[in-house]
């Protein structure tokens, strides 16, 4: 019997790239996630980035919640991401 995700523990987290721009994704295990990152086994979008570090992450939730602020996360301006790392937290996040 497949187990329903929706109640595992997912985390969005927003990883800073060596370059200054940031990659918003969602994973059980973002240590393990950004290692994949550095090691080029990440998303097309981190290869040749490097170095990939944790800028921001959220708390535990269901997949589908980490989902849907991952969206919004990415649809914030450059200068909200940064503000996130001094736990600001943008109005359109709600």
């Amino acid at each position: 019997m497949a187990q329903d995700d929706s109640h595992q523990a997912w985390r969005v987290y927003v990883a800073r790239c060596g370059d200054g721009t940031f990659y918003t994704g969602i994973a059980k295990d973002v240590a393990r996630r950004l290692a994949q990152h550095a090691a080029g086994q990440g998303a097309r979008y981190t290869r040749g980035r490097g170095p990939i570090r944790l800028w921001w992450q959220s708390a535990a939730m269901a997949k589908s919640e980490a989902l849907a602020l991952e969206y919004r996360l990415k649809s914030l301006t450059h200068q909200q991401k940064v503000a996130l790392k001094d736990g600001d937290r943008p109005t359109r996040l709600g």
